[in-house]
Order: structure tokens, then C-alpha cells, then sequence
């Protein structure tokens, strides 16, 4: 008896050690994204279930995702169905620097979007004829805090259409909706872009955005750290594209997407050929990687990409400059590309640049009402699609390869070269920058409304 129980633990040890050994020797589980050149069957369903666990399908881009491991990659792209396949790749929206905001006391304009010439110094100082009436911005990005009320005018937040998706990166399981979770941000960044574009309330006091009339989609896609998975974002473009083509046909659909990553994701490049082809512009940040490159999906070429630029004036002569004058008309000696702004390297494609840094918005950040300065490429991007938004109010039909041609065409150029700028402390800067920094210039609204047929 003795010599079989020896036997039996020898045998269950070696089961164990093979097991720790196979183990040992397993690459870890990953999500990986596959867009297929075909249409999704349930044979191929089948046949990817078996080089891992099926997450999610999302059949108007022929896309799955898989939770499966490392060493599967290759094997699965080289099935005879699969156009791409990579591992679900990791987006942020991006570092900003907080600054709170101390003196409103004046005024409903700020120095950003006197910049871009939608406004001017004084009050009741509308410089275009376009306010965004009719036209739907998507912001993909965290959500809205939940005190959103207090800031923006409920007509002008489409909460029908409002919506959140999560989970992502195969480990964290399928990407799912989650309802109302869109108007319970704490980050505070998507709530910060929304009020570039249609502006916000300051106690009482209106302030102007690019956009005013325009209806914002918030469509939360990162989560409360601000980070989250491309296969997450592609289900948002994908679900903007679907409203564009059903319930919003009879509206321009504009997408501003303050958020990047350092590779493309064949999802979320299939999601935005999608969306473009439904009609829908897409808009997105360059970076904030300076010279080590732009972030993606803004390096894609369909997709319209924002450099962030300042203005030498911005701490000159103290006071509340953000309520300043900035001069008219617009000087390329009076801007600067700042430093964290993405470079272009080879193969990627940047467009415009437009203000951001220090712009002024609602910035939560122990759930009191407060406003602070932000400085990102994520700041410069809504400036942006606020202006596709005139346009696309001016003309309901312009296409993306349109508006981007316009917005080029139109821009005023920023040549190489270098500006000191006053920082709050009294201390100066030097920022210098080479003809990878600006793509074709500064964005305006006014010029490239009237470069409109």
C-alpha cells in the first residue's frame, strides 16, 4: 500500500512539474484586433475561436476581436481571411498642464478663438456667419463630468445619442455599452474640448466657443484615467458612422477625437474609412511626442491632424491676457508651435496647427465647479473641427478630403523658425520649430469659410 500511495504522489508530481513547465513556457493573453477581406461568417468564427476567445464583432468594418496569446499573432495573420491583425493598441487623450483659472471679470471671448478669427476683442464680437446651426460633432473622448448642466446649455448636448463603450485589450473582456456612464467622467479632459467647441457658462457669464450652435455627441471612450483600447474607439467611430448614415442623414457629422497612440490600429483605421465613406469628417490631435513623432489615428492621412500653437502675447503686460486683443490681421510673427507638439516623421501627415496652449475651459478635478488653462494638442483639435462645423454648416455636403484640402489651401503658413515668449513667472522661452511642426499653417475660420465655393 505504502509503495503505491509513493507512487501515486511521484505521478501527480509530474503532472505538476509539466504543467508549471508548459506554463512556464505559455506567451501572455492579449487583445488582438482582425479586419477581415471578407465578410463575417460563422465559419470563420468558428475557425478564429479556436486561436482564441471571440470578444466582439462589428460586422461594418469585417472586424473581431480575440482574446488569445502573443504567439497566435502570426498564425492568425496568416489565415487566408484576414486582411490585418494586431495586438488592441493603448490610447490616451494625452498630458495637459492645470492651471486654475483665478480672474473671469471680463468678457465672453477668449485670445483662442480671437486667433482663429471667430471672435474679436468686446462683447457681441461673432467675426463669421456661422455659428454650427444643423451641425453634429461627435467628442470621442472621456465623457462629460456629471455637473455638465451647469456648463453647457442642455439643447446643445445630444444626450439621445449619448453614449459610452468600454472594456477592451482582450484581457479586460468584450467591449460593451454602458449607459449613462458618458455623464459621470471624473477626468474632466472631454468636458475641457466640448467647451472649446460650442463654449461654456462662467457663473452666469457665456463664454464663446468655435462652434456655439453646434450639437455635441459625447461618446466616452476613455475611461476615468484617461486611457483606453482601440478596439474600444472603433466601435465609437463606427457607432457615429451608423447615426450619420440612419438617424443624422439629414446632418453634417463631424468627429474630434483629442486622444493617440505611437502605432495605427487596423480596426480603428478600418473604423475611420468607414465613417469617411459615410460622410463624416473626422478630426483628431497630432500628439503631444515633440520630435519623436505624431500619434495615431492624427498621423493618418484621411483623417484631419491639429498642431498645437501659442501666442507670444499670451503673458505679456499681466492682467487677464486671455481676454486680450490679438491683432488682426493674422501674423505669423505673432505664433509659436509649442514644444510637446508632435512632429511629423516620414509617412505620417500633418495638417493645421491651432491654439493649445493655455486655453481656458471647465477642468474638474475635485468635483467642484472650477476652470482651468490646459496646454496639448488635445486643446488645439477642437478649434479645429469647430471650424469643419461652420463649414459643414455652410455647405451640409462637404466631404473630409474636401474640408482637409480647404483647411491646407487656406491656412496661413508658420515658416521654421523661433520666438521668446513671456511665461506667467516673468521667465522667457525660446521655442523653435522646423517645417515638420506646423503641416500647412495656421487654421483660421474666416479664411477658410470664404476659400468655400
Amino acid at each position: 500500500m505504502r509503495k503505491q500511495l509513493i507512487v501515486i504522489i511521484m505521478a501527480g508530481l509530474t503532472l505538476f512539474l509539466c504543467a508549471v513547465a508548459a506554463g512556464a513556457g505559455a506567451t501572455p493573453m492579449i487583445g488582438i484586433n482582425v479586419v477581415l477581406n471578407t465578410d463575417v461568417t460563422d465559419a470563420i468564427l468558428a475557425d478564429l475561436g479556436t486561436h482564441g476567445t471571440v470578444r466582439d464583432v462589428v460586422r461594418e468594418i469585417h472586424a473581431v476581436t480575440l482574446q488569445s496569446r502573443t504567439s497566435a499573432l502570426p498564425v492568425i495573420r496568416a489565415l487566408p481571411y484576414v486582411a490585418a491583425a494586431n495586438p488592441d493598441a493603448q490610447r490616451r487623450n494625452g498630458p495637459v498642464t492645470p492651471v486654475l483659472v483665478t480672474d473671469f471679470s471680463n468678457g465672453l471671448s477668449s485670445w483662442d478663438l480671437d486667433a482663429i478669427n471667430v471672435t474679436d476683442y468686446g462683447f457681441d464680437n461673432r467675426q463669421v456667419a456661422y455659428d454650427g446651426t444643423g451641425v453634429y460633432v461627435a467628442v470621442l473622448d472621456t465623457g462629460l463630468v456629471d455637473n455638465w448642466p451647469y456648463y453647457f446649455p442642455a439643447d446643445r448636448i445630444a444626450v439621445d445619442y449619448a453614449v459610452c463603450f468600454g472594456g477592451g485589450g482582450g484581457d479586460n473582456g468584450t467591449v460593451s455599452t454602458q449607459p449613462n456612464k458618458w455623464e459621470h467622467d471624473q477626468n474632466s479632459h472631454g468636458t475641457h474640448v466640448t467647451s472649446t467647441i460650442i463654449g461654456y457658462n462662467f457663473n452666469g457669464v457665456p463664454v464663446n466657443g468655435v462652434a456655439p450652435l453646434a450639437t455635441v455627441i459625447p461618446v466616452k471612450v476613455l475611461n476615468q484615467n484617461g486611457s483606453g483600447w482601440s478596439s474600444v474607439i472603433a466601435r465609437g467611430i463606427v457607432y457615429v458612422a451608423d447615426l450619420k448614415a440612419g438617424a443624422l442623414a439629414g446632418h453634417p457629422v463631424v468627429i474630434n477625437m483629442s486622444l493617440g497612440g505611437p502605432s495605427m490600429d487596423a480596426m480603428e483605421q478600418a473604423a475611420i474609412d468607414y465613417a469617411i465613406a459615410n460622410g463624416v469628417i473626422v478630426v483628431a490631435s497630432a500628439g503631444n511626442e515633440g520630435t519623436a513623432g505624431m500619434g495615431y489615428p492624427g498621423a493618418y492621412a484621411p483623417v484631419i491632424s491639429v498642431a498645437a500653437s501659442g501666442w507670444i502675447g499670451e503673458w505679456v503686460g499681466g492682467g487677464s491676457w486671455w481676454y486680450k486683443n490679438v491683432p488682426d490681421p493674422t501674423n505669423p510673427a505673432d505664433y509659436y508651435i509649442t514644444a510637446f507638439s508632435s512632429r511629423a516623421l516620414p509617412g505620417q501627415d500633418l495638417d493645421v496647427a491651432a491654439p493649445g496652449s493655455w486655453i481656458v475651459g471647465p477642468y474638474q478635478t475635485d468635483g467642484q465647479i472650477s476652470y482651468y488653462f490646459l496646454g496639448g494638442t488635445s486643446m488645439a483639435s477642437p478649434h479645429v473641427a469647430g471650424i469643419v462645423a461652420l463649414m459643414a454648416q455652410k455647405d451640409p455636403a462637404l466631404t473630409a478630403p474636401a474640408a482637409e484640402a480647404i483647411l491646407e489651401g487656406s491656412a496661413v503658413p508658420l515658416p521654421p523658425g523661433c520666438r521668446t515668449v513671456l511665461n506667467p513667472d516673468g521667465t522667457s522661452t525660446e521655442y523653435c520649430w522646423e517645417s515638420d511642426a506646423t503641416g500647412a499653417g495656421l487654421a483660421t475660420a474666416n479664411a477658410a469659410l470664404a476659400a468655400m465655393p
